[in-house]
């Protein structure tokens, strides 16, 4: 029979840590409150917490009212755990929010299941064997859940769950603390970058605000073309924009995507001719891992990114016979398959497609699926080539002046007026970006403030009236053969690179290539 005095001592040692454990959980509740980051509630994990809990991985998860998902706010060995959403009802989640208990795991239970959510499948590698889940009370709408995992079971205690639940509500405090801190934290960031957006855009010239979302021009034609998108921006309806290279037809399909009701939405671009033919299907439509011999891992398509955006498709008329019919499909039925995949996916794209082509001509040919020409070809617009909007050949030569001359860090006035002269009766078959590079590769040679000499290619200058006429009577397919040549040639054979001719000549060397082999030139043309 104990004695008197005994029974005191184990009272009074009771007390003694009950009044310990009151001590430690008012420390921790201290120390939680003030924890308003990942950061810093990563620090009181890695010390308070780790040294009295003992746990091998600590893992934080919540969900809003209402919601059927859940997302993984932190993990203490993944503390830059990235946020993904999972399933609410998983077997984990939803069992600790509907129990009134603490919730004991076995992972090894889960193995032959494969029922384990991935942010648990580092936890069970790692051997954590047992665990426990929490729900903590409800902070406005808040549903939290914490897992404590171990590698021995006996270091969860009475003691340890007692503990648990005196701090459950200061936890669940902090878990919409760190939730609120990280909603500020991305939308400082969001702001940041639209400062510096708006800070990038005060640099730009002045004509970048006074023309039509970023196209330079008031000539008439252009004036036609920006009443075009004006009317079709608004709407869903496919757009094809033809003209000859260089005429800006990408500025155009900008200008579209920024007009239309999905403006918020990105616009996802795809050069049709840069990409070879064995890989374009997968680049368009993605592909499931194992599809082919070197499919390592799952490919997005340009459709499913471009979901409830969208989509530019530049050099249609280069795109394979045998991929266009499923491209109509997808423009039909709205949907795609991935290569390997068995399953549709519906999408949601606004197609804006753009060549320097005539497809009409294509579709006669062979060449071009005439019932895709017809779903492409429902709202065109044409862009007209530099030589026939003169009047806008000086507004553009001073953009791209004050553009370059900015990025440059040369203070370029202008031109002279023999300069702009010759710019105006220059033919210009690069159109625009032909005019761009010309003015950019005049300010690196410019010695003062204004710009005094543009070296013209020489074979469109014309010495006298008789080689004027000659040049006019020529084929324009004629005329840019000829040129081509004479630049490659001036290259050495070269075609791509800093010396390459598809930089003098202001085109992509893909481009150039394509060109080539349209106008039949061949190696023998220009290597002796």
């Amino acid at each position: 029979m104990e004695k008197p005095q005994d029974q005191t001592a184990v009272i009074m040692n009771r007390l003694q840590e009950r009044e310990k454990e009151q001590m430690l959980t008012l420390a921790i509740c201290k120390a939680l409150s003030e924890a308003s980051t990942k950061n810093e509630f990563h620090t009181l994990a890695s010390h308070l917490l780790k040294d009295y809990f003992s746990f091998e991985d600590f893992i934080l998860a919540s969900s809003n009212e209402g919601e059927t998902e859940y997302q993984i706010l932190y993990q203490f060995t993944n503390p830059e755990i990235q946020t993904q959403s999972y399933i609410l009802k998983d077997g984990f989640f939803d069992l600790c929010l509907e129990s009134a208990d603490i919730v004991v795991f076995d992972l090894k239970d889960f193995e032959s299941t494969g029922a384990l959510p991935n942010y648990l499948h580092s936890v069970k590698n790692k051997n954590f064997k047992n665990g426990i889940g929490i729900c903590l009370p409800a902070i406005k709408g808040n549903r939290n859940v914490l897992f404590l995992f171990f590698k021995n079971a006996t270091v969860f205690t009475r003691e340890t769950s007692r503990m648990l639940r005196s701090i459950a509500q200061q936890l669940s405090i902090t878990v919409r603390n760190i939730k609120m801190a990280s909603a500020y934290e991305k939308a400082l960031a969001e702001l940041e970058i639209l400062k510096k957006n708006l800070g990038e855009r005060k640099l730009e010239i002045k004509t970048e605000t006074e023309n039509f979302h970023g196209l330079v021009g008031n000539s008439a034609v252009m004036k036609k073309v920006y009443e075009l998108i004006a009317q079709v921006a608004p709407s869903e309806s496919t757009v094809l924009i033809f003209g000859e290279t260089g005429t800006g037809k990408e500025l155009i399909a900008n200008a579209i995507h920024n007009l239309s009701l999905v403006s918020n939405e990105k616009i996802i671009k795809v050069n049709c001719a840069s990409i070879p033919e064995h890989l374009i299907e997968s680049e368009l439509f993605g592909h499931e891992k194992g599809a082919f011999t070197g499919a390592t891992d799952l490919r997005i398509g340009k459709f499913e990114q471009a979901h409830n955006g969208t989509i530019f498709l530049d050099e249609i008329g280069e795109l394979p016979l045998e991929l266009q019919g499923k491209l109509l499909r997808v423009l039909q039925e709205k949907e795609i398959e991935r290569i390997g995949g068995r399953k549709t996916i519906k999408i949601n794209v606004r197609v804006i497609a753009a060549t320097n082509r005539l497809l009409e001509k294509e579709v006669a040919k062979g060449h071009f699926r005439s019932d895709l020409f017809y779903r492409l070809n429902v709202f065109p617009i044409a862009l007209p080539a530099l030589r026939d909007r003169v009047e806008d050949i000086e507004d553009l030569a001073d953009f791209f002046l004050a553009r370059h001359s900015h990025k440059i860090g040369k203070k370029i006035k202008g031109f002279s007026r023999k300069v702009l002269k010759s710019m105006i009766s220059n033919p210009w078959p690069g159109n625009v970006r032909e005019l761009e590079n010309m003015v950019e590769r005049s300010i690196l040679y410019a010695k003062e403030e204004i710009i005094k000499e543009m070296p013209f290619p020489e074979i469109f200058i014309a010495t006298s009236p008789e080689t004027a006429d000659e040049f006019y009577t020529k084929k324009l397919q004629e005329v840019e053969k000829e040129h081509i040549l004479k630049v490659v040639k001036k290259c050495g054979g070269r075609i791509s690179g800093p010396q390459g001719a598809a930089v003098l000549l202001g085109l992509p060397g893909t481009t150039l290539i394509s060109k080539m082999q349209k106008l039949g030139i061949k190696k023998e043309h220009f290597l002796s």
